[in-house]
């Protein structure tokens, strides 16, 4: 697996650290014309070949070569505004698959993926899973019955939704790595960006329905990952 790293470093190096948006910008408007498209998929063979330092890599560096430049310009073609989130993490996905399948083949480490199925990593991706979504409903529908009959909706699109997952999943990981400091220290800061807006707009109402949310989001949390230490004990 290190050769995956060391590409997966090359990558990184190449796509993120040493790409400036001024070669974005060239790649986008020249596209097949544009030399920088060509100096940056050179990069990233170069880097790979750097980081494995062996003369024998060129044919795989080479595939990275040729497959980097056909995901870029395919992306570059489809490029729209609209599209823009998705190309991305397509690009990014399948740029790295790419770097897994060349790992793998000059290697060839062997793909063990048993340990998905051990009990405790099952309970682990079930807690994580329930975290999610999963909660988002069931709190939702807990404090429906308070829920306020006119709302001002000037918020980001289904920003408290993934507000509530992230907290949510933070504090499992607090409490899984017993950090228990950290969820107060979270609480603060939740309390110091929600609250003083909702103190600004005086709804009394919207206050107490976001405090009842949040709290059960927290209590969901926590509950969540005292089970799971639970779990870990008994199998």
């Amino acid at each position: 697996m290190i050769i995956f790293f060391k590409l997966l470093l090359a990558h990184l190096l190449a796509d993120f650290i040493f790409q400036t948006d001024k070669t974005v910008k060239n790649k986008e408007k020249k596209k097949l014309r544009s030399v920088a498209l060509y100096l940056h998929v050179l990069l990233h063979g170069l880097l790979s070949m750097l980081f494995i330092w062996d003369m024998h890599f060129w044919r795989y560096a080479l595939v990275i070569i040729i497959s980097h430049f056909l995901i870029d310009l395919c992306k570059i073609y489809l490029q729209k505004v609209k599209l823009q989130r998705l190309l991305f993490f397509a690009d990014q996905g399948l740029h790295i698959a790419v770097l897994f399948g060349v790992g793998y083949w000059y290697q060839k480490y062997k793909i063990d993926v048993h340990w998905l199925l051990d009990v405790k990593n099952i309970i682990l991706f079930t807690a994580l899973v329930f975290l999610t979504k999963p909660s988002s409903i069931i709190i939702k529908m807990f404090i429906s019955k308070w829920t306020p009959s006119k709302q001002k909706n000037n918020s980001l699109q289904n920003a408290g939704n993934w507000i509530g997952i992230l907290e949510r999943l933070l504090i499992f990981g607090f409490i899984v790595f017993g950090k228990w400091e950290a969820i107060g220290f979270l609480i603060a800061a939740k309390s110091v960006f929600r609250f003083s807006d909702l103190k600004d707009n005086k709804d009394r109402k919207l206050t107490e329905y976001i405090l009842i949310g949040t709290l059960v989001s927290f209590a969901v949390a926590i509950a969540t990952g005292l089970v799971y230490l639970k779990l870990l004990k008994i199998v």
